[in-house]
């Protein structure tokens, strides 16, 4: 019996000391964090919003990808409201790196074959949808493109299905097109609601931003944030009642390109919900960004700051 239990005690020391290993290490890390000037602790290489499916992607124009749209629709979804779709029902997406007045496609190469441009073709308006909305641009390639209020659209890859939202807020600069030409979005003006807990919001891939640097977005573009008080080791999140209503703990997501991949574990809140981490620190949405790309919350109270690719704080003084 005694060399059993010293097994067995010996045995959860192991597990014990391998789970600390997993989220330690980064108490000292947290401090030496507040000495960074912003942009200085993304550590990992650019996000390209193409890259996590430009592998294995087929090119425009082979299996059907390059297939005219058809009669437009119109899906609603729980997730983003209204969502613009082809006659098969394949979700229509737009660029941020596109421009609509004039019309112009940015996204060619390996861009095109993660993101096939839709050919005008025999387009047609959606039921209650302004016709005057579609048009046309010519690609580099010579191709026509349709266009939906002057924005190049795009159907992507990883939509195998009508009715996926795979592509949404990919990289901070795709995404669904609403039946106006704006960006689909549950909520006023146009504006995504910002995701709560237990509410998914795709994969968290990483953004750039003029005076951040890269940075960590959750599926709908939205910027994401750590929050000082918390702790990686053990998994804490300090942030409870009213302070998750002002800053919602962002669900489990996929880790999406350009997110480092040690320790991407999901956090058992008090609560019952579950919130991702990022390299073991919890990270949050604030309903203070209205559209993707805001970074309203940045520096908020002196705790509030953006998340680094490898889960450090950006600009923390």
């Amino acid at each position: 019996m005694g060399i059993k239990r010293g097994t067995t005690l010996a045995a959860v020391a192991v597990v014990v000391v391998l789970a600390a290993t997993a989220c330690n290490g980064d108490d000292k890390a947290a401090k030496a964090d507040a000495a960074k000037p912003a942009g200085a602790a993304a550590a990992a290489p650019a996000a390209d919003p193409y890259a996590d499916a430009s592998a294995g992607a087929k090119p425009a124009g082979e299996a059907g990808a390059a297939k005219p749209a058809g009669a437009l629709a119109v899906s609603t979804t729980d997730r983003l409201g209204q969502v613009l779709t082809d006659a098969a029902g394949f979700t229509l997406y737009r660029f941020d790196k596109d421009t609509a007045k004039p019309p112009a496609s940015n996204c060619d190469g390996d861009c095109a074959k993660a993101w096939p441009a839709v050919p005008a073709g025999d387009a047609s308006a959606a039921a209650g949808m302004d016709p005057a909305l579609l048009g046309e641009v010519v690609r580099k390639d010579g191709g026509k493109q349709l266009t939906v209020a002057g924005w190049p659209v795009y159907r992507f890859a990883k939509d195998t299905k009508a009715g996926e939202l795979n592509g949404q807020g990919v990289g901070g600069t795709w995404f669904a097109f609403a039946p106006d030409g704006k960006k689909a979005a549950k909520g006023a003006a146009g504006a995504p609601a910002p995701a709560g807990a237990g509410q998914a919001s795709g994969a968290l891939t990483v953004a750039k931003d003029p005076k951040l640097g890269e940075h960590v977005v959750d599926g709908n573009g939205m910027t994401v944030y750590r929050f000082k008080p918390d702790t990686a080791w053990p998994m804490v999140s300090k942030c409870t009642g009213d302070c998750l209503a002002k800053w919602p703990a962002v669900a489990p997501a996929e880790r999406g390109a350009g997110i480092v991949e040690k320790n991407y574990l999901v956090l058992d809140r008090p609560d019952g919900k579950k919130q991702q981490t990022v390299n073991c620190w919890p990270v949050y949405t604030f309903t203070g960004d209205k559209n993707p790309g805001d970074v309203n919350g940045q520096g908020v109270g002196g705790t509030w700051y953006a998340v680094a690719p490898d889960g450090k704080l950006l600009g923390a003084q």
